[in-house]
């Protein structure tokens, strides 16, 4: 994610729109912006959740607001995969594998946020958003600065959400094993950009 951060800078740093021309470093900040509006959401979710009786459902307005916000976010990345940099086979694979384990991840912390809620609504629109993404991402064509800006927004919202569920300090992580997880992979990065 943060080489087409990198990339999407370069596009950004061309074009003529003057919002974008008063921001030095504009996919940076629509990065940062994705990561806070996320924060702020998490914050949220997390105020509701501790105001709550211990096994009570969420509120549903609060519950759908949350569900509403995460397909949006997965509708971006299965848009994504159609007009991001997967310009090959091997690079469409590990994207489609991260993003996999990534959901993933989410779909547990969505759980715990809203047990029944969530299995019984959410987990299924979550399911559907990635392939509505990338249809809508197969009919449509927009800018190599609008992908860029989507980019960016979801590099940063993929980033929080990363720290937050992947390395919780609440849990027993290691730092070993996730050294380990971080060599393993940019070996495996390096190797097929090698190749």
């Amino acid at each position: 994610m943060l080489p087409e951060l990198a990339r999407g800078q370069e596009v950004m740093d061309g074009s003529e729109i003057p919002v974008l021309s008063y921001l030095e470093h504009h996919a940076y900040l629509l990065a940062l912006l994705g990561l806070a509006a996320f924060y702020g959401l998490e914050r949220l979710i997390k105020k509701h959740r501790r105001e709550l009786p211990e096994h009570a459902e969420s509120h549903a307005g609060v519950f759908w607001l949350h569900i509403a916000a995460f397909a949006i976010y997965n509708g971006l990345i299965g848009y994504l995969l159609m007009h991001g940099e997967n310009d090959n086979l091997t690079s469409l694979i590990l994207y489609c594998v991260a993003m996999a384990l990534h959901f993933l991840v989410n779909d547990f912390a969505l759980q715990s946020d809203h047990k029944d809620l969530f299995r019984h609504r959410g987990r299924w629109l979550l399911a559907l958003m990635p392939l509505a993404g990338w249809g809508l991402g197969a009919i449509t064509e927009v800018s190599e600065l609008a992908v860029s800006a989507l980019t960016a927004f979801v590099g940063g919202s993929i980033i929080l959400n990363v720290l937050k569920e992947e390395l919780p300090e609440e849990r027993k992580s290691r730092f070993g094993a996730f050294l380990l997880g971080a060599i393993g992979y940019s070996i495996l990065l390096l190797s097929f950009q090698g190749g």
